[in-house]
């Protein structure tokens, strides 16, 4: 395949891989644009002729380069008084495909920022992209044993996290939206008739400088009022639904730009996970 052809076949491939890995847009077109640019490298010099699998070259190029790029970045990724969040993925179409979603949502990338980066590769590229252990061994550099013991620990490690239950699009939208209503409308009961009784809140940053996460129903409904009393003191405000992530979330819109992403998790009908994306470097793109 010429050049061309091989940049459009396997861009979203590449982006997607990145994305998982690293939770940025910005570093995942990054990390895309120069895969892409070793492989015009590897080309000027005839080394493409010999590549069998140019999906396995580029693959191996991007994921060894997101592994680099997550050992610089582990003292930044870890934030005193927020949590660390991916920057979200925003389209305004709220039809997506469900096993996408499963592996896009803010929770599920939150969840695999416990895992080591070689830990995170693996198994990405056996959960998500379900590539065969010989292929994980040769893109990581391992054993396929080793990768094996590597799906394991990582299992093991997330398992530990509360299970997931698959929720209707209709249900996701309609908790959201009651959320951000008994929100703005300050009704604390109504609020707590939403959320979980051990609800856990994470938020990457905000003026409210509130340790994350936040734990139980009071605290995270408590929490909830002061932001949007804070917010409906100094501007107005608005918020309409988008996919996030796969999945059904909210945009907020406050001082005239994109101040926040907020998507949740359902649990026997009531949210057990709520996600706000308020740091602005993560917002920009969206501006």
């Amino acid at each position: 395949m010429d050049t061309e052809t091989i940049f459009r076949e396997y861009r979203p491939l590449l982006f997607s891989l990145a994305y998982h890995m690293l939770g940025s847009v910005m570093d995942a077109e990054d990390c895309v644009q120069e895969t892409l640019l070793r492989w015009k490298h590897a080309e000027s010099k005839g080394e493409t002729k010999a590549i069998h699998s140019p999906r396995a070259f580029l693959c191996t190029i991007a994921t060894n380069w997101c592994l680099d790029h997550l050992r610089k970045a582990r003292v930044k990724r870890e934030m005193p008084m927020g949590a660390w969040l991916p920057e979200p993925l925003v389209t305004a179409d709220l039809e997506t495909q469900a096993e996408i979603a499963e592996t896009l949502s803010v929770a599920f990338l939150r969840l695999l920022e416990q895992l080591s980066p070689l830990e995170r590769a693996v198994f990405l590229l056996r959960q998500v992209f379900d590539y065969e252990y010989a292929e994980i061994a040769r893109i990581v550099g391992k054993s396929e044993h080793s990768c094996r013991q590597i799906i394991y620990r990582a299992r093991q490690h997330l398992a530990s996290s509360r299970p997931r239950y698959s929720v209707s699009k209709e249900q996701h939208e309609q908790f959201l939206q009651r959320c951000l209503e008994a929100s703005s409308q300050g009704e604390m009961q109504a609020l707590l008739d939403l959320l979980a009784e051990d609800v856990t809140l994470y938020s990457d940053g905000g003026e409210l400088r509130w340790p994350m996460p936040l734990h139980g129903a009071t605290s995270v409904a408590r929490y909830l009022l002061a932001v949007v009393e804070r917010v409906s003191r100094e501007t107005e405000w608005s918020w309409k639904l988008a996919t996030v992530n796969g999945q059904p979330g909210i945009v907020v819109h406050a001082y005239g730009r994109v101040d926040a992403i907020v998507t949740c998790e359902l649990l026997e009908g009531r949210i057990q996970e709520l996600d706000l994306i308020v740091n602005p470097d993560k917002l920009h793109h969206l501006q």
